[in-house]
């Protein structure tokens, strides 16, 4: 989950900046409806959003939507976590840290909001994920985790006919209270949960948590990834069996 502005190279030179917002909104933006939104905790919060375009298009754990959260082309991007192709609904668990649009979008959001998307596009190309893969990730990684190894998964698995995938997750966060309330709410009972230290010496705890897996999927903060990288390569584990995404870092914007 992350900010990025959609076409912000073609936003410049001499056309004025709400003719080149308008014509890239008809472009690349779809209309959408908030049909449901649920606090889970202060700060985290389901949204249902409905969309036509959503019913033609084939979803798979790891895909984003980019959702405009202001009056300009700035958007917040978001993995869904369940995807309803024959009603058009996806189902998004929104972080709302800061002060800045997006956590204001996420705060107000209510059912019958109207809002605009972009996508779903690739992201991460999450299938079929060997057995004994791990997700390490943050708050940021939990609406990918509940698509992988939450109880969505397991809805999202009887819906298309298909084995559920056996995923296992370590995070990393800011509270330990409030995202367990979080993941247990989605159905996820993770291999290991760890409050973030400033020293980051959390990260070679979770490292160890993280042992045994036959493939690895490192999400969240670009740091983060970096140093589980690192590791996971030192202790002998190929290129090829490390996905990585990220989707923050501190003091940077867009990254997704």
């Amino acid at each position: 989950m992350s900010s990025s502005n959609i076409g912000s190279e073609a936003a410049t030179g001499a056309v004025r900046p709400g003719l080149v917002e308008r014509t890239l909104g008809r472009l690349f933006l779809h209309p959408v409806n908030v049909i449901a939104a649920t606090s889970v905790s202060p700060r985290f919060r389901l949204i249902d959003l409905e969309c036509v375009a959503f019913e033609s298009h084939r979803w798979s754990p790891g895909q984003k939507v980019q959702i405009k959260t202001g009056g300009t082309l700035e958007t917040r991007t978001y993995t869904p976590l369940r995807w309803d192709g024959a009603r058009g609904v996806t189902r998004i668990m929104a972080f709302a840290h800061g002060e800045g649009p997006g956590s204001e979008w996420v705060r107000r959001a209510r059912p019958g909001e109207r809002c605009q998307v972009f996508g779903p596009r690739r992201s991460l190309e999450l299938r079929p994920l060997p057995a004994a893969t791990v997700l390490f990730g943050d708050e940021t990684s939990f609406g990918l985790a509940a698509s992988l190894c939450g109880r969505d998964a397991e809805v999202q698995a009887v819906q298309a006919v298909q084995a559920v995938q056996r995923v296992q997750a370590v995070f990393e966060v800011g509270a330990i209270a409030e995202s367990r309330q979080v993941l247990d709410a989605l159905g996820i009972r993770p291999r290991a949960l760890m409050e973030r230290r400033t020293d980051d010496s959390h990260l070679a705890e979770l490292h160890s948590a993280m042992s045994g897996g036959a493939h690895y999927v490192l999400t969240g903060k670009a740091s983060s990834i970096r140093q589980m990288s690192r590791a996971l390569k030192a202790q002998g584990v190929e290129s090829r069996r490390i996905q990585a995404k990220a989707y923050w870092a501190a003091g940077k914007r867009g990254l997704d």
